[in-house]
């Protein structure tokens, strides 16, 4: 009876990790950090963004799906050089996606499977987005509002300088971002603040979010992963390259390996689309998984592969083959055993006449 106590002991302090477990805001996105209001939860769930480099300049365009109990929420991304930053069209990734869609092909199979009479057991369901005094350390470069963005283009030479800002302006700053921040600090990098207040009060936020755009000097394509691994949640990054060449990133900076799901010349642009590839017609489509974000230790350095070969993926469907609406496995042996048959009788019947012709033996 001793034993009782112990393991109800044991369950409720296992409880108790599993709770605490889930509790745990996810601070970081794959674009930067997202950073939830106070002690509310706020979780990406999905990334997408575009990267368009024409040699000199880079265009960054992000589409965020978030969830969580977070109201209001704040967003820290860091850029090689001054950004510029405006509203994105939520039209572009429609666009891309028709682009980039997979090629769906059907392919036959002749004996029956599990599913397909007579082994089917019903139906089995599924079938096969003035600025205010900053103090020492921190330069505010502006402050705009964007829909339901708070933007600030923020300069710093010391991340504790930075923490302080934020933290004053509405902000709340992991301490250990912070510490992530260093590198970028050391690289002279600037930040661009972002904090999403949407109109309607006390409504969690949910879904895609409004894109938002980015443009700003670069001397090579990079997107910016570093404060990814802080996460708390497994990451999904899904990346759409435009350049004037296919490209690919260097490294998986610690994720899985980059899939390359389309690569090809963007076909009739129009709207957004035809905006942003004007000049940079080359589009590659990537997704990649970070299933441990704390091993992710860099930013994505974004490369020309050594050949533009196309590819699109291909989706393949299986049907069982059918002949004028029947299975075509039952037509052939139907109509091997009827012939079967008809042969069997033919060869009787005659077997039968024989016999009845034979002649009857004296005796």
């Amino acid at each position: 009876m001793r034993t009782t106590p112990r393991i109800l002991t044991l369950v409720l302090t296992l409880l108790g990790i599993q709770l605490a477990w889930l509790a745990a805001p996810a601070y970081a996105c794959g674009c930067g950090a997202m950073i939830p209001s106070g002690q509310q939860q706020v979780r990406v769930d999905r990334e997408v963004s575009v990267v368009r480099w024409d040699g000199r300049q880079e265009q960054i365009v992000m589409s965020l799906t978030v969830a969580g109990t977070a109201d209001r929420a704040a967003w820290i991304m860091p850029v090689p050089h001054r950004a510029t930053v405006r509203l994105g069209d939520p039209r572009l990734f429609d666009q891309l996606r028709e682009q980039t869609a997979p090629e769906h092909r059907t392919r036959y199979y002749f004996w029956p499977r599990s599913g397909d009479w007579p082994f089917a057991s019903g139906d089995d369901g599924a079938s096969a987005a003035a600025p205010p005094s900053a103090g020492a350390g921190v330069g505010v470069v502006s402050r705009q509002r964007l829909g339901p963005f708070d933007v600030a283009r923020l300069t710093a030479d010391d991340p504790a300088a930075l923490s302080d800002w934020l933290h004053r302006n509405g902000f709340a700053l992991p301490a250990r971002l912070a510490q992530a921040l260093q590198p970028y600090v050391d690289r002279h990098w600037e930040y661009v603040a972002i904090r999403l207040a949407p109109q309607s009060t006390h409504t969690p936020l949910y879904g895609a979010l409004d894109p938002l755009h980015l443009t700003f000097a670069a001397d090579a394509p990079v997107y910016p992963m570093r404060l990814s691994r802080l996460a708390a949640n497994p990451q999904s990054l899904g990346l759409y390259l435009l350049a004037a060449h296919r490209m690919e990133p260097r490294t998986s900076i610690g994720g899985e390996r980059p899939k390359v799901t389309f690569a090809g010349r963007v076909r009739d642009p129009w709207g957004p689309l035809a905006e942003i590839s004007h000049g940079t017609e080359y589009l590659t489509a990537l997704d990649q998984e970070f299933p441990v974000p704390s091993r992710i230790d860099g930013d994505h350095e974004l490369r020309r592969t050594a050949t533009d070969r196309t590819y699109r993926e291909v989706v393949y469907s299986y049907r069982l083959r059918e002949i004028a609406g029947l299975p075509a496995w039952l037509v052939a042996t139907g109509g091997g055993l009827t012939a079967l048959a008809a042969v069997i009788a033919v060869w009787t019947v005659r077997a039968t006449r024989r016999t009845s012709r034979a002649p009857v033996p004296n005796l």
